[in-house]
């Protein structure tokens, strides 16, 4: 397991799981989402009204699968910062283990527009004071 500033506990929904109890690929993305949001929000302190982003990549490498889990913890940090984007890295763990690794690009839009535009000054000092 890599070190990472920030961890959260999401909960795994019954409907989450496939027909032989794993955890469906799918709803990786869910889990990493609520992470994002949670690490935008409660550790680097951005108010969710002014988060307009888009996901522009998303890389999931499925490392073992999780079964029959109540719940999972995704460990979640801001790698890179670049003109008008930000990547993030992650970690989905179960019982000690790391289940899922991912990465995902997130570009700053206007809302009006859905143009891209420089990361605000605000998240940059954010990002680097978390």
């Amino acid at each position: 397991m890599t070190e990472f500033p920030f961890t959260t506990t999401v909960d795994v929904r019954y409907q989450d799981h496939d027909a032989i109890g794993h955890v469906n690929n799918a709803v990786y993305v869910t889990y990493l989402e609520e992470a994002r949001v949670a690490y935008l929000a409660e550790y680097a302190g951005l108010s969710m009204e002014t988060l307009s982003m888009v996901v522009a990549h998303l890389d999931v490498d499925f490392r073992e699968p999780v079964q029959h889990a109540d719940s999972v913890e995704v460990a979640v940090d801001v790698t890179d910062v670049g003109g008008s984007s930000f990547t993030m890295a992650y970690e989905v763990r179960h019982q000690g283990s790391v289940a899922v690794e991912a990465e995902s690009v997130q570009v700053t839009v206007d809302a009006d527009t859905g143009e891209s535009h420089p990361v605000p000054k605000a998240w940059r000092q954010a990002f680097d004071d978390a």
